[in-house]
């Protein structure tokens, strides 16, 4: 867990998930999680947890217990893409109440800009039971970095308007 002293009265708490078989199983280390945590850590945000789950029900079951945690966020790294075990999206989108495709859209739009196989992403935004925002994530470590390039220009004041506070 690592915690950092908040920018505004309001902690916020974020989980990180990096669905990853191999990585879970130790056949590598994780380097994407790590890449998310800091960037979170340095915004002022709470990380709660970061979970490295195999590909597929882990990634659905880590993803139930973080919103049911009451997160405000949960980045979810890898399983986006076309291979047979990518199913990061289809365990995301039964939590999902609302999405935001836009925004989706934009982390693919950006991350094309460096990669083209960044159209091949298939990740969802949303928000799950009316409070917690969820953003599937490539699990390449530059794919992280292109779509937290997106989420700062726009998470303060998605978090903000979601909580109802004055935006």
């Amino acid at each position: 867990m690592t915690t950092n002293t908040p920018t505004d009265a309001t902690p916020r708490v974020a989980q990180i998930i990096v669905a990853s078989t191999r990585a879970a199983a130790g056949i590598y280390p994780d380097r994407t999680g790590p890449v998310i945590d800091a960037w979170l850590v340095d915004r002022g945000w709470t990380v709660d947890a970061l979970h490295v789950v195999p590909d597929g029900d882990r990634v659905g079951q880590a993803l139930a217990a973080a919103i049911a945690a009451h997160c405000d966020l949960v980045i979810t790294t890898g399983g986006t893409g076309v291979s047979p075990h990518d199913e990061t999206p289809e365990q995301t989108l039964p939590h999902l109440d609302r999405l935001i495709p836009g925004l989706a859209e934009e982390l693919r739009r950006r991350g094309a800009a460096s990669t083209p196989l960044a159209l091949l992403s298939r990740g969802y935004v949303g928000v799950a039971r009316g409070r917690t925002v969820v953003v599937n994530l490539p699990g390449s470590t530059g794919g992280v970095r292109d779509g937290l390039a997106v989420l700062d220009d726009v998470l303060p004041h998605l978090i903000d308007q979601l909580h109802g506070r004055d935006h």
